[in-house]
C-alpha cells in the first residue's frame, strides 16, 4: 500500500561530468510503497541519477534523501537499506545459481540458516531446482534476470532500485518480470524502476520523463495522458521530445 510520506526526496540534483550537465536541477518525491518510473530516452541521464541515489557516485549539488538517510553522509547506511540491479547484468557468470544467491546473500549480512531456507523458498518459487548447480552464463537470459531481481530483494530492501531490467528480453519475459515488481510492491518494498520502453510506464503508478537530463514531465500515467490529449505513454513522450525540437 502506498504512503504519502516520501521516501526517496530529490531537491535540485545536478551531476556534472566537465562542462557536460548529465542531471540538471532534478527534483521530486517517490512516496512509500509505490512503484515510480523513471523513464528517458538512452542517454537522458537516467543511470547517472539512479547511481547517485543508490549511493554509488556523488551529486555536483543538490539535497537528496533516501529512507531517511542523507546522500552525502550516510551512504552506508543507504546501501544497507536497498537493493539496486544495474542495467548491465550484475550476477556472477562463473558462479552457480545457488553459489550467487549464497554470495550475494553473505553481502547482505543475513546469517546462514537463514540464506538456506530463503535458497530453498527462492528456487522453488522461480521453478529452477533443476538448474540449481549450472552456471550462470549456462541459462538463458529470461532466467537470468528474473533471478538477479529476486538477489536484489532477497534481504527485503525499503527500497529496489531497477535499471533498464527488462532491456533484451522477450514481451513474455517482461510480462512475468513486472508481475515479480507488483509482488514485491505488494510486500511494502518501494520499486524504482528506470525504463526506455514507454508501454512499460502505464504498468508504474507514478513516472517522471527525462530529456537531455531534465525531468520535462512527473504524474500518474492516466494524468499525463489526458494533459498532452494521447492514449499512450508513448506519444506522450513524442509529444515531449518535438516540443524540445
Amino acid at each position: 500500500m502506498i504512503n504519502t510520506t516520501p521516501i526517496i526526496s530529490v531537491q535540485n540534483l545536478v551531476k556534472k561530468f566537465g562542462d557536460f550537465v548529465a542531471n540538471d536541477d532534478l527534483s521530486f518525491d517517490v512516496k512509500t510503497g509505490e512503484i515510480f518510473g523513471f523513464l528517458g530516452a538512452n542517454g537522458a541521464g537516467k543511470t547517472t541519477a539512479i547511481r547517485i541515489l543508490c549511493g554509488l557516485s556523488y551529486p555536483t549539488s543538490g539535497k537528496i534523501n533516501i529512507a531517511g538517510f542523507d546522500i552525502y553522509k550516510e551512504r552506508d547506511q543507504i546501501k544497507k537499506t536497498i537493493g539496486y540491479m544495474s542495467q548491465k547484468f550484475s550476477l556472477y557468470e562463473d558462479l552457480t545459481v545457488t553459489e550467487n544467491i549464497r554470495f550475494y546473500a553473505g553481502i547482505y549480512g543475513l546469517r546462514r540458516n537463514v540464506i538456506k531456507e530463503r535458497t530453498k523458498e527462492l528456487l522453488n518459487k522461480l521453478q529452477i531446482s533443476d538448474i540449481k548447480d549450472k552456471l550462470i552464463k549456462d541459462i538463458p537470459l529470461g532466467w537470468k534476470q528474473k533471478l538477479a531481481f529476486s538477489v536484489s530483494i532477497f534481504h527485503n530492501p525499503k527500497i529496489v532500485f531497477l535499471d533498464e531490467p527488462t532491456g533484451g528480453v522477450d514481451p513474455i519475459t517482461r510480462r512475468q518480470f513486472w508481475d515479480m515488481i507488483y509482488e514485491a510492491s505488494n510486500n511494502g518494498i518501494t520499486v524504482f524502476v528506470t525504463t526506455h520502453y514507454m508501454d512499460e510506464a502505464e504498468y508504474c503508478d507514478r513516472v517522471s520523463i527525462m530529456s537531455e537530463g531534465k525531468l520535462v514531465a512527473i504524474g500518474k500515467p492516466v494524468e499525463l495522458m489526458k494533459t498532452y490529449n494521447v492514449e499512450n505513454m508513448n506519444d506522450v513522450f513524442l509529444k515531449l521530445a518535438r516540443s524540445k525540437e
